[in-house]
């Protein structure tokens, strides 16, 4: 129950009172990734590194200097985020052995706050995928098809091959990075979220997923996908983490233009969130054609756990919602065309041998260098940008655009606080179902309703909320005010207190589960 969710014997203090110490922590992280490697959720695992910074914060501790609440807490990054020293691959041959010459901005802050890089996270490749299915080093496994709950629901045939063809998928794109805060092989993750892949695999994965305000953090280093939409993401076990994490990253960035010029004073949630003084809107149009009869109810039991502790709940319109799939196909693959440019093999990047000519050198290394999937948004990009399609496609798109986010503002302005959705439309689809669709086709379904709030540049989260029929988690998703993250923050703690999310039960990991392990089952570390 609660207990465990927020477990109050915290790592933190764990760690400052010397019960458990950075190297520890580190080594049983290290383990665990080693005893759920077939889980997929890391490309490349920096064990040597991670020791090493360990190591250092152990020194801090014991002069009694630690550099603040995160200071030996172990992370993981999506390998779409540069790391000097660490190989970043956007799970693509055209990047496979790239390694960057520095950090992206977020990493480097966070290794600035002493936490401990574990490594690298797996994903779709460039970040293009709703289920971390199309990398090039596989799919990543959801950690909650080997759970009990799972597996108790899921009517089991005697035979063992059973098991292996129903394990569920992640959600994308950033799923290595959720199965791994899932599994409890590090304490949180970056993700990057573009029109919804941090809050899709927090969602299937059952943990905490935020996407900030558009310019609240540093996008420097994070390799672009959709400049005007992408934001670096944090998943997390609960609320209180997410906080903290967003705390040390947010803020102006002399390297990244579009972040904000004032300061960000990081903030602590209220240990007893009061939600009865706020409005919180549901937006009609999220009943979205395919949002499974769960999830539905789920969404308006939600909203009664509002009215209850006297919160005014309205029925809100956003009418421009059913144009948004449209308009940000058009405009993310534009995007992407204009990003993919730089992958020539000329620079970096995978080389074609082809060398009749430049142009078929290029030709060639981008057919060997990315997947159909990121061609194929390529194409259609460059389409979309056309001299003659440019006014009928381009700029309608960007006008509607403009409609979206003020289908907002209009909502937040007639006195909404934070508007309460579904994530996803449904629990974690098996691989093989989530398979027999095409990705741009899986995507658009999926980024349904997540997308909007990258359109308009607003925060949003994922609070994992139930467990379906299935025994698989399922998500629901606040939205809030530009830049009013606290408000967003203690909304969602507050419903994450209301609803007692039930922990994972790993069977693989039973046998790690002794004494210092037992501090990891905290959902939290601050």
């Amino acid at each position: 129950g609660m207990c465990q969710l927020v477990w109050h014997f915290q790592v933190s203090s764990a760690l400052k009172e010397g019960h458990v110490t950075p190297t520890e922590l580190c080594q049983r992280c290290l383990a665990l990734i080693k005893s759920t490697r077939f889980l997929n959720a890391y490309i490349t695992v920096a064990e040597e590194a991670a020791l090493k910074q360990a190591e250092e914060s152990e020194k801090r501790y014991k002069r009694g200097q630690p550099l603040g609440v995160l200071d030996g807490i172990p992370i993981a990054v999506k390998d779409n985020f540069n790391t000097a020293g660490i190989e970043t691959t956007c799970a693509s041959n055209m990047l496979k052995g790239y390694i960057s010459p520095y950090n992206a901005t977020v990493v480097q802050k966070l290794l600035d706050q002493g936490a401990v890089l574990l490594g690298k996270t797996n994903l779709d490749e460039f970040a293009m995928g709703s289920g971390s299915t199309d990398g090039v080093f596989g799919p990543v496994r959801n950690p909650w098809s080997y759970s009990r709950q799972y597996k108790e629901k899921s009517v089991s045939k005697s035979h063992s091959e059973d098991e292996e063809s129903n394990w569920v998928i992640a959600g994308g794109s950033s799923g290595g990075s959720a199965a791994a805060v899932s599994s409890f092989t590090c304490f949180a993750a970056l993700g990057s979220d573009t029109g919804g892949s941090t809050r899709n695999p927090a969602a299937h994965c059952g943990v905490v997923g935020l996407k900030p305000t558009y310019g609240l953090i540093s996008r420097h280093g994070l390799i672009p996908l959709v400049n005007s939409m992408d934001v670096p993401g944090i998943l997390t076990r609960c609320v209180d983490d997410a906080a903290v994490v967003l705390g040390s990253l947010a803020g102006h960035d002399p390297k990244d233009s579009t972040t904000i010029q004032d300061n960000f004073k990081p903030f602590e949630l209220p240990s007893l969130p009061d939600v009865s003084k706020l409005s919180i809107g549901i937006p009609k149009e999220y009943h979205a054609p395919g949002l499974s009869s769960e999830i539905l109810a789920l969404w308006s039991k939600a909203a009664d756990l509002f009215k209850n502790a006297g919160a005014k709940v309205i029925e809100v319109s956003l009418p421009h919602t059913r144009y948004s799939i449209v308009c940000y196909h058009v405009l993310c693959t534009a995007e992407v065309a204009s990003n993919m440019a730089r992958f020539d093999g000329l620079e970096y990047g995978h080389r074609s041998d082809m060398n009749k000519s430049t142009e078929s050198m290029y030709a060639a290394t981008r057919r060997e260098g990315f997947n159909d999937v990121v061609r194929g948004r390529i194409l259609s990009g460059n389409y979309f940008l056309l001299k003659q399609n440019y006014e009928n496609y381009f700029i309608k798109a960007q006008r509607v655009r403009r409609l979206i986010a003020n289908d907002f503002l209009k909502v937040f302005g007639g006195g909404v606080d934070i508007l309460l959705t579904p994530t996803t439309l449904s629990d974690a689809v098996p691989y093989r179902e989530f398979i027999k669709e095409d990705n741009r086709t899986r995507s658009a379904q999926d980024d349904i309703l997540t997308q909007a709030a990258n359109m308009a540049g607003l925060p949003a989260i994922n609070v994992p909320t139930a467990l379906s029929e299935r025994g698989l988690p399922i998500g629901l998703q606040f939205i809030g005010r530009s830049f009013q993250e606290k408000q967003l923050l203690t909304v969602a703690k507050w419903f994450e207190k209301q609803v007692k999310f039930p922990m994972i039960q790993l069977e693989e990991v039973k046998r790690h589960n002794h004494d210092v392990f037992q501090h990891q089952k905290s959902a939290s570390f601050s």
